[in-house]
C-alpha cells in the first residue's frame, strides 16, 4: 500500500508548507537526508498555546503532537518533490514540550507524532527520538517537533 493510500485510509489531507516565521527555511536536503525545521502545534489555525503541567493534559498533547506530525508530512511531501513514497526511513524526531518543572510525560506527548509515523510508513516509520521538556516554545506553543528523513 502506498503512503498516499495509508493517508487516505487515515483521513489525512496534507497541508501546504508553512511560511517560516523567522530567518530559516522549511527544510534542507544534504545527500539522501532531509532535515525539516521545527513545526509548532496549531489549533484552529493559530499556535496551540499551552503548558503541560499547568493547562493541558498529556492526552491533549498527544493530539497536538499528531497534528504537528501531519504538518511535518506536508513539508516532507514538498521536500520529496511531491512523492512521499521516496521516503526510505524516518530517521529521527526531536520534540520540545512546553512544560512546568514537575511535568515528566514529554515522551508520552511525543508518542502522538511517533505513532503516526509508524502508521503511515510502517517499519520505515520507526525512528530514533528525543523528547525534551522546555520552559517555553515560540509563540507559547505547547509542542514543537523537527524531523530527519532518509530519501531513496
Amino acid at each position: 500500500m502506498s503512503v498516499y493510500d495509508k493517508l487516505k485510509a487515515l483521513d489525512i489531507t496534507l497541508p501546504p508548507v508553512a511560511v517560516p516565521a523567522a530567518a530559516y527555511v522549511p527544510y534542507v536536503q544534504t545527500g539522501n537526508l532531509v532535515f525539516l525545521s521545527g513545526h509548532i502545534a496549531r489549533k484552529d489555525g493559530k499556535p496551540w498555546a499551552a503548558q503541560f503541567g499547568r493547562d493541558i493534559s498529556t492526552e491533549e498533547g498527544q493530539a497536538a503532537a499528531r497534528a504537528v506530525a501531519i504538518d511535518l508530512l506536508g513539508t516532507l511531501h514538498a521536500a520529496t518533490g511531491g512523492d512521499l513514497n521516496r521516503v526510505r526511513r524516518i530517521v529521527k524526531l526531536m520534540s520540545l514540550v512546553n512544560s512546568t518543572g514537575d511535568f515528566t510525560e514529554q515522551h508520552l506527548v511525543t508518542n502522538g507524532a511517533s505513532e503516526l509515523m509508524g502508521e503511515v510508513f510502517g517499519d520505515a516509520g520507526k525512528h530514533a527520538r528525543s523528547a525534551f521538556g522546555v520552559a517555553q516554545i515560540p509563540l507559547g506553543a505547547c509542542v514543537e517537533i523537527e524531523l530527519i528523513a532518509e530519501l531513496a
